[in-house]
């Protein structure tokens, strides 16, 4: 078989869809080849089809391996009909003969051509796939293609992919309708096969991080620098920044002017309260910011990376916000292990009385902290 303007034809869809030759070619000798089988279901040998876009051809070979037999089964050959065929044949040799295939049908063409779709979709997205892989970790744009009872489908980048939000990652609370734009935290690039898919998150922490980054061209030049966050889906969210520069007010970059930086942020985030805490080198003064909006009396080291803040008697609560869940992010936000009391209890314990004052820290919550 001839064909320049097929070969032609196959050359501009490498060109459009960026898919090697030799992946594509592989793909269209196996359609083919499967095609011819189901055509002709009763040929016991096996078919090769080999392809030469330089010269433009397609070619149909029998194969059948030579067998020391009397009866030859499925892509057999016996020795004996072998060497009619080829007089230094012997056993184990692999025996091809060049044919050609009759009625060769319509049907078996769109047998091909289904095969060879399903292949090239497969590249397409496997190609994808790996170009995902290292926008791993980075904040996308996607459109809400479809929600189920649990799970909800979005479109990333141009639509080539499909981003696949669990229950696990979604916020309580929000509501995610088709057709809805979301800003999305790429979590993870399975590959599995025909089960590849693309994680990503509404709940993880690293979606605060990159939407900061985003509003925050300090930020991104790193004059400023997000050390940590600490996050609560839908209720709270602590973020440690601090700046390379004394002469920048890493609070007030990511603040910005009428507070419309970090508004910007929260309002991506559906309203969830954002504290952003001036970062300390001294891990007591570090924990006491991490407990803003509370104003801590005194901060003692007990242990390693274990502390007791004292705050005031009437913040207590303030200090441990509802459920636990300030001290909760403030000690994920330090590293530390936090136990807040109040000081009436402290002094019932003598918490702060010890010999050496290096022990104790006295620690006002600096100014500077916002509370969104």
């Amino acid at each position: 078989m001839t064909n320049k303007d097929f070969f032609a034809a196959l050359a501009d869809l490498e060109r459009e869809r960026g898919i090697s030759e030799e992946v594509f070619l592989g793909a269209l000798s196996t359609a083919l080849a499967s095609a011819y089988k189901r055509l002709n279901e009763g040929n016991s040998a096996n078919v090769d089809v080999q392809l030469n876009p330089e010269k433009c051809t397609i070619r149909f070979y029998y194969t059948r391996t030579v067998v020391d037999a009397e009866e030859a089964g499925d892509g057999e050959i016996t020795l004996k009909d072998a060497k009619l065929e080829k007089k230094s044949a012997k056993v184990g040799d692999v025996l091809s003969k060049e044919f050609v295939p009759k009625d060769f049908s319509r049907i078996a063409a769109q047998t091909a051509k289904q095969v060879i779709l399903q292949r090239l979709h497969e590249t397409e997205r496997d190609n994808t796939l790996s170009e995902f892989t290292d926008k791993e970790g980075e904040l996308m744009s996607g459109l809400v293609r479809k929600v189920d009872s649990r799970s909800v489908y979005i479109e990333l980048g141009k639509g080539t992919i499909e981003g696949l939000l669990l229950p696990q990652d979604q916020v309580p609370g929000e509501r995610y309708e088709a057709g809805d734009r979301l800003k999305v935290f790429v979590k993870r690039v399975k590959s599995g096969g025909r089960n590849a898919q693309v994680l990503v998150s509404r709940s993880a922490p690293g979606l605060v991080r990159r939407l900061f980054e985003e509003e925050v061209p300090e930020i991104k030049q790193g004059i400023v620098v997000i050390k940590s966050v600490a996050r609560e889906a839908g209720h709270r969210t602590k973020i440690a920044i601090a700046s390379s520069d004394p002469r920048i007010d890493a609070v007030g970059a990511c603040v910005g002017n009428k507070g419309a930086r970090v508004n910007a942020v929260v309002q991506e985030l559906g309203g969830e309260k954002v504290d952003i805490i001036l970062y300390s080198e001294n891990p007591l003064e570090f924990i006491a910011k991490a407990l803003s909006p509370a104003t801590v009396v005194s901060i003692t080291q007990t242990d390693e990376k274990a502390a007791v803040a004292v705050v005031p008697d009437d913040k207590l609560s303030l200090a441990i916000g509802r459920d636990g869940q300030n001290a909760r992010l403030a000690a994920r936000l330090t590293g530390w292990k936090i136990d807040v009391k109040s000081a009436s209890a402290a002094e019932k314990l003598h918490i702060g009385e010890y010999d050496s004052p290096e022990e104790t820290e006295e620690v006002p919550t600096a100014d500077e902290e916002s509370d969104v």
